[in-house]
């Protein structure tokens, strides 16, 4: 049986990005069943997420709906929580299927043992979102949140979250993150001679690196910028720019 590789993608910031860009990521999404044989998403998949008791943010309908299609059709999909995105509970797990993934992992992807995070918080700088990281993602954080009336909550994320600035400021703002990252990786793949991959998102540029002979650094990139996602096989190791069937190469 032909081995398929597992779909990587990150930071698609859905419901800060563009119009276009959204509809860019639910055509990439129909057609990661013939990419590989499960999707992991490294984070950021939803610019706000936050599930409340009895209501479900309505502007994420047509992405869940995706996904719970792809799920109940046998794909398998993983989520790494985000900086934007690290409250998904019941509702994402139970009603769409997805598997959650809180904080880091160590998992086998395509026969390499595989470091995964989103990456939030590593490599130093990043103190401000650090300090609220750390009051939000308590128990009484949450609750305290939970009281927002969920417009409201949604148009205060909006605010905070930089991502249209991100937009607007294009894609060299990502570089001292991004550096940031790919040498903090780099040294884990040198204190832990086990780990033969390290993927990372947050930096939102894409970044194939080998760091040593057979063993690299994998950022699949963004869906700000640069539509990007990564396949990851036993004999394939692939950074790829997505094109909607009707835009051409």
């Amino acid at each position: 049986m032909r081995e398929r590789p597992t779909v990587i993608v990150s930071d698609a910031h859905l419901g800060a990005v563009p119009e276009e860009n959204e509809r860019a990521f639910l055509s990439f999404l129909e057609s990661v069943p013939s990419l590989g044989d499960d999707l992991l998403i490294n984070g950021d998949l939803f610019d706000f997420w936050f599930e409340y008791r009895t209501v479900i943010l309505r502007r994420h309908f047509g992405v869940l709906r995706r996904l719970a299609d792809l799920i109940d059709s046998g794909l398998r999909i993983r989520l790494v929580g985000g900086n934007h995105d690290a409250w998904g509970g019941d509702f994402l797990q139970d009603e769409i299927g997805i598997e959650l993934i809180e904080g880091s992992a160590t998992l086998v992807l395509g026969g390499r043992r595989t470091f995964v995070a989103h990456g939030d918080g590593l490599a130093g700088g990043d103190w401000g979102y650090r300090m609220m990281k750390r009051a939000t993602r308590s128990s009484p954080g949450a609750a305290a949140f939970r009281l927002l009336h969920p417009d409201a909550a949604a148009h205060l994320i909006g605010r905070v979250s930089g991502t249209s600035d991100r937009h607007a400021a294009g894609p060299a703002d990502e570089k001292e993150r991004a550096d940031r990252l790919s040498d903090y990786a780099a040294k884990l793949l040198k204190e832990d001679p086990s780990f033969d991959l390290i993927v990372f998102g947050h930096s939102h540029r894409p970044e194939l690196r080998e760091v040593e002979p057979g063993r690299f650094y994998l950022n699949a990139g963004d869906w700000i910028h640069h539509m990007s996602y990564a396949l990851v096989g036993t004999h394939k190791l692939e950074l790829c720019e997505w094109h909607t069937p009707d835009s051409g190469p």
